[in-house]
C-alpha cells in the first residue's frame, strides 16, 4: 500500500498554491470541479508550480479529453477523472491522458510558453497517471473492468459522492469493513491488477478511517480546513 499524504485544494490563488506546495505534503491537486480553476489559472499555476518538488494534481470537470489535455499540458503530474459511471468513461479518460500510440491526447504542451522545456511524448507517456473516480453505482459495478483498462494507473474514491449515490452515509461507508463491500471493492479491484488506490479524505481522522480499509493515496486535508485550523491554533494560544 502506497503511503502518500497530499492537500485539496480549491483556490485560484498561484501564490498560495505555491506556499502550499512547500510545505511538506506529497502533492497538492487543483479542483477544476468544484473550485474556480480555469484556463488562464492552469497556465499560471503549471507555470508557478513548475519547479517545486510537490508535485500538483487536476481534478478535471467531467470525462472531458479537452480539459484533461489542458491539465497535464499544464505540467500536471497527473488527473483525476470524476462522473465516471463506467467502463467507458474509464476508457476515454485513458485515451485522453497520453499521446499516440497508446492514446489519443493532442500535442500542445505549456511550458514552452514560458521557456520551459515539455517532454517528450514517450517520456510523458510513462510519466501520467490517469486516477479514475469511483464515486458512481455505475463507477462501483464496473469497478473491475475499471482497474483493468490500459491507461488507467489508479482508482480514486470519492466517498462524499459514493455514499449519496448509494443512499448511505460517509460515516456508514467508512465503517463498512465487509469483503464485499464498497470499499473493499475498490481496494481489491486495485490490487489484483497492481495500480494504486486513493481516496479525499478531507481530515487526518477520515485519512486514518480510510487507511484501516488499505487506502493510502489521500487527501489528508485541503486548503481551507488548513486555513481554519490556523486561526484556531493561534486564537487558542494563550501566549498570543
Amino acid at each position: 500500500m502506497e503511503h502518500s499524504r497530499g492537500i485539496w485544494t480549491s483556490t485560484a490563488d498561484v501564490d498560495l498554491l505555491l506556499r502550499l506546495a512547500g510545505t511538506g505534503f506529497d502533492w497538492l491537486a487543483l479542483d477544476a470541479q468544484h473550485g474556480p480553476v480555469d484556463r488562464a489559472v492552469l497556465h499560471a499555476a503549471g507555470r508557478a508550480l513548475a519547479g517545486v518538488h510537490a508535485p500538483f494534481l487536476v481534478r478535471v470537470p467531467a470525462v472531458d479529453p479537452a480539459w484533461i489535455g489542458a491539465a497535464l499540458d499544464a505540467g500536471a503530474a497527473g488527473v483525476v477523472v470524476p462522473s465516471v459511471t463506467g467502463v467507458a468513461d474509464a476508457e476515454r479518460a485513458a485515451l485522453a491522458s497520453r499521446y499516440p500510440p497508446l492514446g489519443e491526447r493532442s500535442w500542445g504542451p505549456f511550458p514552452p510558453l514560458w521557456g520551459g522545456k515539455a517532454s517528450d511524448p514517450e517520456v510523458a507517456n510513462e510519466l501520467v497517471r490517469c486516477w479514475v473516480m469511483v464515486e458512481t453505482p455505475g463507477a462501483l459495478d464496473d469497478v473491475e473492468a475499471i482497474a483493468a483498462t490500459p491507461g488507467v494507473d489508479g482508482l480514486f474514491v470519492g466517498p462524499l459522492d459514493l455514499a449519496l449515490s448509494l443512499g448511505t452515509s460517509v460515516d456508514a461507508l467508512l465503517d463498512d469493513h465487509d469483503p464485499q463491500g464498497p470499499l473493499a471493492r475498490v481496494v481489491a479491484a486495485a490490487e489484483r491488477q497492481g495500480i494504486l488506490v486513493g481516496a479525499f479524505a478531507g481530515s487526518p481522522t477520515a485519512a486514518r478511517r480510510l487507511r484501516a480499509h488499505g487506502i493510502g493515496f489521500l487527501a489528508v486535508t485541503t486548503d481551507s480546513a488548513l486555513l481554519t485550523a490556523g486561526v484556531r491554533a493561534v486564537l487558542e494560544d494563550d501566549d498570543a
